[in-house]
């Protein structure tokens, strides 16, 4: 069975960090129903979902995805970029420690689990605001051993490398072709977005289940038409905050 990681959201995540969108006002009642929406959809579809307590002080930490970067071997406790952030970890290395062995991203390195896509036994780590050559070095020594191959990810206009791509996948990536060169996944079938929705390169997949954000319809309808099974979720107030779907859970299979 799939366990997901998850946090309930803070009462100040209308407070939240951001860099590349400027604020708009988030309806925190109504992050905390589509959170809720995204929780029952996650357990629909097999995953034992171990639900954090909400953290009054730290807005962001719904994010729970850069918190760490899970794989069968281990999991990784990152040091997020964004100081503010830092204080998010602790709890989720005491819930992460009883299902896979931890490393962790040491300082003065940075980290944002949002910056790394896993595809197969390759590791695509995004070069960011929020995650710098210190933690890629660190984490290729350790996991080059275990027969991963990892590459560093130039990207722009957007937070995270998973704001640009993320994967359907072992074969086929969702990616924004104006925020991060396609010519770096030449190996894989390539998915854009439409040109009218930059911001819909990130999907979740679950098992054979593809969740994606129902703002993105012209997005949605490319993934179906490629024969992907898409379950569509309610998720404006996260994408006010930067975040998405992948970013609200922690998947470990």
């Amino acid at each position: 069975m799939l366990t997901a990681i998850a946090r309930q959201v803070s009462p100040r995540f209308p407070e939240c960090e951001l860099t590349f969108i400027e604020r708009t006002p988030i309806d925190l009642e109504l992050a905390r129903l589509q959170h809720n929406n995204y929780i029952a959809v996650l357990k629909t579809l097999g995953c034992n979902v171990l639900e954090l307590q909400s953290e009054p002080n730290l807005p962001d930490s719904v994010f729970v995805e850069d918190t760490a970067v899970v794989l069968p071997e281990c999991a990784f406790i990152t040091r997020p970029g964004a100081v503010s952030r830092r204080a998010e970890v602790s709890t989720i290395a005491a819930a992460m420690r009883h299902l896979r062995k931890l490393e962790y991203i040491d300082p003065p390195a940075m980290m944002d689990g949002g910056d790394v896509l896993v595809v197969g036994d390759k590791i695509y780590i995004g070069l960011s605001s929020r995650t710098d050559k210190k933690a890629i070095d660190q984490m290729k020594a350790r996991v080059t051993g275990m027969g991963y191959d990892t590459e560093p990810v130039e990207f722009h206009n957007c937070l995270h490398l998973k704001s640009a791509i993320t994967r359907l996948d072992d074969r086929t990536l969702l990616i924004n072709p104006d925020w991060v060169d396609p010519g770096t996944f030449h190996a894989y079938n390539l998915i854009t977005v439409d040109d009218t929705e930059p911001f819909a390169a990130n999907c979740l997949p679950i098992g054979g289940t593809i969740l994606f954000p129902s703002d993105y319809p012209e997005t949605l309808d490319k993934i179906r038409s490629n024969g992907f099974t898409v379950r569509d979720l309610e998720f404006s107030e996260f994408a006010k905050a930067e975040g998405a779907l992948t970013c609200c859970s922690l998947i470990i299979e």
